[in-house]
């Protein structure tokens, strides 16, 4: 991947303030959010100032048992087009089942029968996508039962199999270290960096006990340290800090916009 550099997700709610920001390199777009043939004043303006606009699905649902939908692919490869995009994502997940939504990311049994599943339907999206294609790795609540794979295990091989990117999120990997006593250091250490297309950061809160990764609190200095530590390892081609509602002042995104950079 070329340098991204620092980004912030783009949202409806923030967009003068994005468009005004010094220091933001690149923009990340909710795919389901936007229409191809309609885009949002800010996202044309942004792209004739020549800044990357990535696309991120939420909705492929990539580790379901059914096929992902054509329709699904199309909407995001049409939007990727527009918007001349380097790369598109989703994540690592299931997100319906037997004709049920379930309006959460959901984690994937580390099972070969579900890997093979999850390469099937990546290649399927890779065939109709037209870009490079990259994986997030997910906040769960709960692990399957009976893993015959490490989450570093599944991701390595995903990748080997298929081609595509991986799309790093630390606060991720945080929430899951807090609530599911994973080591994200030694997942760093085991993870293909080399197929790293770009980094997510985040906020989150603690509430009984239990860490969740809102996208609606400050970065914590925690998430910031694991941040440290995957660039101890790798230069990541970019990061981009997520905002997804109870949106600070310009001063505050700025400010950690600014603590993303330091840490790179």
């Amino acid at each position: 991947m070329a340098s991204l550099g620092v980004g912030i997700g783009w949202r409806e709610e923030i967009d003068l303030t994005v468009e005004r920001m010094p220091g933001v390199d690149f923009v990340e777009v909710v795919a389901e959010n936007l229409r191809p043939d309609a885009l949002p004043e800010s996202i044309v303006l942004l792209r004739e100032r020549g800044m990357p606009v990535l696309p991120h699905a939420v909705s492929l649902s990539v580790g379901g048992a059914e096929p992902v939908a054509p329709h699904r692919i199309e909407h995001l490869a049409r939007l990727a087009e527009v918007l001349d995009a380097p790369v598109a994502s989703d994540h690592v997940c299931f997100v319906r089942a037997g004709g049920l939504d379930s309006g959460h990311l959901m984690p994937v049994p580390r099972t070969r029968e579900a890997l093979d599943v999850v390469v099937d339907n990546v290649k399927t999206v890779q065939a109709g996508l037209g870009v490079p294609f990259a994986l997030e790795n997910i906040a769960a609540l709960l692990e399957w039962p009976d893993a015959e794979l490490t989450e570093a295990q599944f991701l390595t091989e995903l990748t080997d199999r298929t081609g595509c990117l991986l799309l790093i999120d630390v606060a991720n990997m945080y929430a899951n270290a807090r609530n599911l006593g994973q080591d994200p250091a030694r997942l760093l250490d085991d993870l293909p960096l080399e197929r790293l297309a770009y980094v997510h950061i985040a906020g989150g809160v603690e509430n009984h006990g239990v860490y969740h990764d809102t996208h609606a609190h400050p970065v914590r200095p925690e998430v910031l340290d694991l941040l440290g530590e995957l660039v101890a390892r790798t230069n990541p081609p970019g990061v981009l800090l997520e905002r997804d509602d109870d949106y600070p002042t310009d001063a505050e995104l700025a400010a950690e916009l600014a603590a993303i950079r330091e840490r790179l």
